[in-house]
């Protein structure tokens, strides 16, 4: 049987609406609007500084790297992404991994997966493209930034989902991961690169996943 295809990514590459004149009015709902996560990926996958320790998941190679600068530190090969695909724009329960650019927020060595690395999905990229497409009212954006400015990471249960991160097999099939993407949204790697990682990795490390 053929492997599940790893790269699911579909940038929109829409373009903003054109006035018919000076006078006329647009309403949001009107509009035609970029994808924001796609547009931030183009700048993404690069340090922010000679020295950055960063991460690079790459979908279509199915790659995790780990950067010093552009120097690479350590890469994992294959890793697992969610069995509904990679997008930029995810929803709770669709299996899909968030295309994006994150930063690890909690560790939990404690974790059924061995160790989790929990990144800060939704963004708020993520969660003004959800404004734009119907997918948020106008009183789930407000509240999610209500909830950002209160606890300093994301909301995790709204309709875009959470729990988003990095983690080891636990007691799952080396040899599914070896061959498919299998998770509900997250990155898998084996327990060894797992434990490695996090002697590599902090809370506040930079995660691109494109």
């Amino acid at each position: 049987m053929k492997p599940v295809t790893r790269r699911r990514f579909l940038a929109l590459a829409l373009g903003w609406p054109v006035a018919a004149s000076a006078a006329a009015s647009v309403t949001l709902s009107s509009e035609v609007y970029p994808d924001l996560v796609a547009n931030q990926l183009e700048r993404a996958a690069s340090p922010r500084e000679p020295y950055e320790q960063w991460v690079l998941i790459d979908d279509e190679a199915s790659t995790l790297t780990v950067f010093r600068g552009y120097t690479v530190v350590e890469e994992f090969k294959p890793v697992s992404l969610g069995r509904g695909g990679a997008r930029t724009q995810r929803l709770r329960g669709d299996n899909t991994t968030p295309l994006g650019e994150f930063r690890v927020n909690r560790f939990n060595h404690d974790s059924k997966w061995h160790i989790f690395m929990g990144v800060d999905y939704p963004t708020p990229a993520h969660a003004r493209m959800a404004l734009q497409q119907g997918i948020y009212s106008q009183a789930d954006y407000d509240a999610y930034f209500d909830y950002y400015r209160r606890h300093r990471q994301p909301p995790q249960n709204t309709v875009l989902g959470g729990a988003i991160g990095i983690h080891g097999l636990g007691e799952a099939d080396p040899d599914i991961h070896e061959r498919y993407n299998w998770t509900q949204g997250c990155v898998a790697v084996t327990n060894s690169q797992i434990e490695r990682l996090a002697e590599l990795v902090k809370v506040g490390t930079r995660v691109v996943i494109r």
